[in-house]
């Protein structure tokens, strides 16, 4: 089953429609050919309003369906997931984002937080480099 499908099942188990506005973001995502803003999928679909986008994609963040990528310039990427949490390895050549998951990493977070007396409520882990592709070039 595809990415698009597959969402739109999910979209509609929990009461969303399946809009042919909504259809047309899912696909788009689901070609995209990596890291995707906001204004690339604005810009692949110019008949769907700038609301349904960003709806769509909140949407598929809360189903951690799509993931949010923030970058070093404040600017976010958008992804498909993995699923769970994770965190994230950002090429700064080529804008490469790879997942990755660590317990120790998120068990520390959490002492810190405990030994500061912060109730922690999330947090997001993003390193910034160069991928392999880019080292050997």
């Amino acid at each position: 089953m595809s990415f698009a499908e597959a969402a739109t099942q999910r979209l509609e188990t929990i009461g969303f429609r399946s809009t042919a506005p909504r259809r047309a973001v899912l696909s788009a995502i689901q070609d995209a050919p990596g890291p995707f803003t906001i204004e690339d999928l604005l810009a692949e679909l110019p008949s769907v309003g700038r609301a349904t986008v960003f709806r769509t994609i909140k949407l598929l963040q809360e189903l951690e369906l799509v993931c949010r990528v923030p970058l070093e310039d404040g600017t976010a990427r958008y992804q498909l997931s993995e699923g769970g949490h994770h965190h994230h390895l950002v090429c700064r050549t080529c804008g490469a984002v790879a997942e990755f998951s660590d317990l120790e990493i998120d068990t520390r977070i959490q002492e810190q937080a405990s030994t500061h007396g912060f109730a922690l409520q999330g947090h997001s882990l993003e390193l910034y480099g160069r991928c392999r592709d880019c080292r050997r070039r």
